[in-house]
């Protein structure tokens, strides 16, 4: 008798446990993003985290008619913070790779993506192969796709990797570096738009290989939301169909970003 009664409380409890009150309904999201990628996502001069990526993370949750909080995080622990549950979605312009994937999944991309060589106004490199580039200083920011680009092309060079893009940048304006390698569209930004990016140019033709520059860039969830992947990509589908993602990409880009070849 008090096994058939611990019995049948048992399955009331895994009933209670697989009803739709434990699911979760997604009308409030927490969103990661990094804070030191202008002009996708940066701190302003009252300390607000801005950009691209907040601007187009603001217009989704609109369509998903969700209250979302934005979560600065460090890009090194972007992924690990994702998946031990400090926010919900990754929206910091993180390329869509195949190494990734094994950890998270990704929505549709929200923008296209390239990489490209940044070195001195007045410098004279055009070659940039492998052996032209031997015992130069290249820096790229740790954990991407452009740090795996450059230890796995360029082994012989002086390849430096940083937390941030701002001390990549800071140490190609101060000469400590000969090149750089980033996202070409922060890059171009920089070097058209901001002070200290007059220092330099970008060199050589943009990189295309989707090895590094991946099949786009994405946001990313943890691998079992994926009611929540859904619904992000339906918000991102409504946004380029009613003119609001080319108003915000107009803000920031002279080029159409979303379908960039």
């Amino acid at each position: 008798m008090k096994f058939s009664k611990l019995l049948c409380g048992a399955l009331a409890l895994v009933g209670l446990m697989a009803s739709p009150v434990w699911a979760k309904d997604w009308t409030s999201v927490r969103i990661g993003s990094e804070g030191a990628y202008p002009p996708f996502n940066f701190f302003n001069a009252s300390g607000e985290l801005v950009g691209f990526d907040i601007e187009i993370g603001q217009a989704l949750c609109a369509k998903m008619e969700a209250d979302c909080t934005f979560v600065a995080q460090d890009w090194d622990g972007m992924i690990p913070a994702l998946l031990s549950g400090k926010y919900d979605v990754i929206l910091a312009s993180m390329s869509i790779t195949e190494e990734r994937k094994q950890q998270v999944a990704f929505t549709e991309p929200y923008y296209r993506a390239a990489l490209t060589f940044a070195g001195p106004a007045d410098s004279t490199i055009t070659d940039l192969s492998p052996e032209a580039l031997e015992d130069l200083s290249i820096g790229a920011l740790s954990a991407s796709t452009q740090a795996e680009y450059l230890q796995a092309n360029f082994p012989e060079s002086d390849v430096r990797l940083y937390r941030s893009q701002d001390e990549v940048n800071l140490d190609l304006v101060s000469g400590r570096l000969d090149l750089q390698v980033s996202d070409l569209l922060p890059m171009l930004d920089w070097v058209t738009n901001s002070e200290d990016g007059k220092c330099c140019k970008l060199v050589g033709e943009p990189i295309m290989d989707p090895k590094y520059a991946g099949e786009g860039t994405g946001m990313a969830l943890r691998q079992e939301d994926q009611e929540l992947r859904q619904k992000l990509n339906e918000a991102l589908a409504a946004i380029v169909a009613d003119g609001t993602y080319q108003a915000i990409n107009a803000k920031y880009f002279p080029i159409n970003i979303y379908d960039m070849k």
